[in-house]
């Protein structure tokens, strides 16, 4: 009986202490979390209104809420996806402001309950894995809307959604950590509710039996909720043969969270999401191998225009003597990241060897996934930061180039070729989505390894010496 009231008291220090760490450090860094998630999420519903793929709720503004209540995840037609996603996006964002703007941030507000309601809302679209092809129907087409208002669009709103997808993953992630904070800390405070009012009262020497906690637990505490699995854990930490290891194990994990938490995420390594950026960049050979095969014809097509008779006999005795035509050089036109034009003179040879060669390089990160992450994997992460901005950067380019030429052909080829003039628009749009994709990524990592330095920055990661 000893040790079971010295565990009580041992585990009720341990309960005030965690219970203080948490309004002090937690609550505040939780309210900051979810405000960002609230705001990244509205720029996101904003674009898509404006974009027409959903409506502006009308009733939206008379939503009276007394508790959060995740919206509706079933599925749906397709022929309903504009009046539902209408209705279910405007309540994910009504639901996100009533969390932040009127919820209580205190310990014990939080209760299983609540957490429960939290980890539904945040968790209603899938932002970690945003895929068309997730099986989360609102995830689904939320990922395709955002697809979709990637092409074409200012360079302004590009930002803004990137900005905005980045900070949602990285969001939901200190959010779910810290609710798991919150959840383990009920998990004990129950127990030893439980521990003190009722189990204490059993004769000294006596194992009660669940059915029997249950009895009193009804009589003592009617309007409490019982949790048979904590019941259970209650009976093996305070009866089973390994008791004594099993409570130390409690009171370790509360002493020792936070130290756990700085050294699991001191360790943490971000490698793979720079991993996933360069996989993105792999499907490019494929659509390049197409691109090449449009250039060669619109520039046969072209070259068949501008020659005249006694040019191509000399290009026919040039080639029997092995020596080199001029070089083909277009004049190409298209604009910087500040939209100022910029004239260009490429020379269509040198453009094709450079297609050749990423092609070549592109495929043998394209080829089989599992091999490939392997090789990446022995990497440093510097290194594969290095590979992955370059490809990015070299991909940029050669679609602004890619870009302009396509408009160049479509232009100087004469009206009676012009419809046999191979156009790479769908191309273009593949090459963009790829490199876009795998920025995606590179954000994400810059992101996550921008919050690690600055919990480094005050002291919650300790600096290996």
């Amino acid at each position: 009986m000893g040790e079971s009231v010295d565990y009580i008291a041992r585990l009720s220090k341990a309960i005030d202490v965690r219970r203080e760490w948490l309004e002090k450090n937690e609550i505040p860094k939780l309210k900051e979390d979810l405000r960002v998630f609230q705001t990244s999420y509205s720029v996101l519903y904003n674009i898509f209104i404006k974009k027409g793929f959903i409506k502006e709720d009308p009733y939206k503004q008379e939503a009276k809420l007394e508790e959060i209540q995740a919206p509706d995840t079933s599925n749906f037609p397709e022929n309903e996806k504009m009046d539902k996603l209408t209705l279910r996006l405007a309540d994910f964002d009504t639901q996100l402001d009533f969390l932040v703007n009127f919820y209580q941030y205190r310990v014990d507000f939080f209760t299983m309950d609540r957490i429960k309601r939290i980890l539904g809302l945040i968790k209603f679209i899938d932002w970690v894995h945003l895929t068309s092809n997730s099986n989360s129907i609102n995830t689904r087409y939320v990922a395709e809307f955002i697809k979709q208002v990637r092409i074409g669009i200012e360079p302004l709103t590009l930002s803004l959604i990137n900005e905005s997808t980045s900070s949602l993953v990285m969001t939901t992630g200190k959010v779910l950590a810290s609710l798991k904070l919150f959840a383990n800390f009920n998990r004990e405070a129950y127990k030893l509710m439980v521990r003190t009012m009722i189990t204490a009262d059993f004769p000294e020497g006596e194992i009660p039996a669940a059915a029997q906690i249950k009895k009193k637990f009804y009589q003592l505490l009617p309007e409490a909720v019982y949790y048979p699995q904590l019941i259970e854990e209650i009976l093996d930490e305070d009866y089973s043969n390994n008791s004594k290891e099993l409570r130390e194990a409690v009171l370790k994990s509360f002493a020792t969270a936070e130290e756990k938490k700085k050294k699991e995420t001191d360790a943490v390594s971000f490698k793979h999401i720079l991993i996933d950026g360069i996989h993105a960049l792999g499907s490019v050979s494929k659509v390049l191998v197409d691109v090449a095969l449009k250039l060669d014809e619109n520039n046969n097509l072209l070259a068949h225009k501008r020659l005249t008779l006694r040019e191509r006999f000399r290009r026919f005795f040039m080639r029997l003597l092995k020596q080199e035509p001029d070089p083909v050089i277009y004049e190409l036109q298209y604009t910087d990241k500040s939209d100022k034009p910029i004239v260009k003179e490429v020379d269509f040879s040198v453009l094709r060897a450079d297609i050749d060669k990423r092609i070549k390089n592109l495929s043998q990160i394209g080829a089989n996934k599992d091999t490939v992450t392997a090789k990446l994997e022995v990497l440093q992460e510097n290194q594969l930061t290095t590979f992955l901005e370059k490809n990015i950067r070299d991909l940029r380019s050669l679609y602004k180039i890619l870009s302009a030429i396509d408009e160049y052909f479509k232009t100087n080829i004469d009206k009676d070729n012009r419809s046999r003039v191979k156009g790479i628009k769908p191309e273009l749009s593949a090459i963009k989505d790829a490199f876009i994709r795998a920025n995606q990524k590179r954000c994400d990592y810059n992101a996550q390894k921008e919050e690690v330095e600055q919990f480094r920055k005050l002291g919650v990661i300790a600096t290996e010496e």
